[in-house]
């Protein structure tokens, strides 16, 4: 028996991520309305838009527990089998916004939109080095 990791784009535009054991019913629910209390409940219609299944329950909840925590940007990335994207995504947000440049004063590393991030490089610190005065 399988078990589903399953995420549904709502109504609204905002994505739910759930686990199941069985997939068609548990999609008709969410439709229907079955679970007053369910978050998707105001949010409907929903879309299944991606869903994966697990050999055991406890793995199909750890990947509920993952991707439902993930930003949207990367579950849309999921969403397109963009794994190129999901990775570039998994990084802390000062590793992700980098541009670079040529200048000797950085490594490589401009700074980025958003981030304080301005490292030196050994060269410029090399250059630097010989142009001190003792």
């Amino acid at each position: 028996m399988a078990f589903w990791c399953y995420m549904l784009r709502c109504a609204d535009s905002r994505y739910y991520t759930g686990h199941t054991e069985d997939l068609e019913v548990r999609l008709a629910q969410h439709q229907q309305g079955y679970f007053r209390a369910c978050w998707t409940y105001k949010r409907r219609p929903v879309e299944l838009v991606w869903c994966e299944a697990f050999p055991t329950r406890h793995e199909a909840l750890e990947a509920e527990r993952v991707v439902g925590g993930w930003s949207k940007l990367k579950k849309e990335a999921l969403i397109r089998g963009d794994w190129t994207m999901v990775s570039h995504l998994a990084r802390p947000p000062r590793e992700r916004h980098t541009r670079f440049s040529t200048s000797l004063e950085t490594n490589g590393v401009g700074e980025a939109e958003g981030t304080d991030c301005f490292e030196r490089s050994r060269e410029a610190s090399d250059v630097e080095k010989q142009f001190s005065t003792p």
